[in-house]
Order: C-alpha cells, then sequence, then structure tokens
C-alpha cells in the first residue's frame, strides 16, 4: 500500500511517532532515574555524578524501542530497500539527537548549577526530548523510512524494486 502525501498520512504518521515516542519517553526516563537517582527515586543511584553518561544510556535503550516502533508501525506500510547505509543514517541522526538532549541536561546540570530530580527531568527528559523528537521525526521520514514506491512512481522508466541496471533490488515490505 503505497502512503499518500496528504494530512492525514501526516496526522497518522505523527499520531503513531508520538504513541512510540511516549513508549520511548516512558523507558528513557526510567533508566535515566534509576540509574542517577536509585530504585527510591531520591537518592543518589550509581551515576549521579554521571548524568550525561546515565542520559545516553537510558537513551539507547529508548532508541532501540524507536526503531522497532516507527519500522514496523510509523512507517511499516512503507517499502523499504534494505540497506546497511540506512542503519548508518539511523545511527547518526540519533547521534544527533543525543547531543541535542544531553546538550539540554549539561546545561542545567553544569550551566545553571541544578540537580535535583525535577531539573533533571525538565532539563534533559522534557525539553531536551521534546526537541530531539521534532528531530527525529522530520529526518526518519526523509532520510531513514523514505517510502520508495512513492519516489520511484513519478520518475518514470524505473519501477519500485528494480534498481538503474535492471536488476531487482531486495525490499523490505514487511508491516
Amino acid at each position: 500500500m503505497v502512503e499518500s502525501g496528504g494530512i492525514g498520512a501526516i496526522a497518522r504518521r505523527g499520531g503513531a511517532f508520538l504513541v512510540v515516542g511516549g513508549v520511548a519517553f516512558v523507558v528513557d526516563a526510567l533508566t535515566f532515574n534509576l540509574l542517577v537517582f536509585g530504585i527510591s527515586l531520591t537518592g543518589n543511584g550509581p551515576l549521579f555524578e554521571a548524568p550525561l553518561v546515565a542520559k545516553t544510556l537510558a537513551i539507547a535503550l529508548a532508541t532501540l524501542v524507536t526503531y522497532v516502533g516507527n519500522r514496523y508501525w510509523t512507517f511499516g506500510s512503507r517499502r523499504i530497500r534494505r540497506r546497511f547505509s540506512r542503519y548508518v543514517v539511523f545511527v547518526l541522526l540519533n547521534i544527533a539527537a543525543v547531543a541535542i538532549q544531553l546538550a539540554c541536561l549539561g546545561f542545567s546540570r553544569y550551566v545553571l548549577g541544578l540537580d535535583s530530580i525535577v531539573a533533571d527531568n525538565v532539563s534533559g527528559t522534557l525539553i531536551g526530548q521534546a526537541l530531539a523528537t521534532l528531530f527525529r521525526f522530520f529526518t526518519y521520514d526523509r532520510w531513514v523510512f523514505p517510502d520508495e514506491l512513492e519516489q520511484a512512481a513519478p520518475s518514470g522508466p524505473a519501477q519500485a524494486g528494480t534498481r538503474e541496471d535492471g536488476r531487482t533490488a531486495e525490499l523490505d515490505s514487511t508491516p
């Protein structure tokens, strides 16, 4: 099924992206808070003095959730060529998104001197993740999960699944 580029398709993808992001948000927040503030969330966890390391680990775990959720649900109807380069682009874009989140947390912790559970969660988990989510939505749509059938349709002689040299390319059409 080829997606249309209309408002309805964008709204559906946006909604699915937000649900997947919500699940990843919970994974990120729980992992970060357990590592920094411990099980009671009132003390010093094992990485209290290294919140950027804790945030990086939390984001890495949440990123696995977002890849699977976005690939198979948000962008599940798209036929996408299986390419190693797509994973590389995903990783590079996520490194940039992680930098956005870490910059927000680092600014709060090291510039403003705020190290409470509320300050860390507002800066790194709410503000940082909101900015990183916007970045991810637009970059995933364009570079990680492009609809190659839609892109190939107006181009003319080459059909989706066929390479320029006429050989059939392997497409990942798993919903």
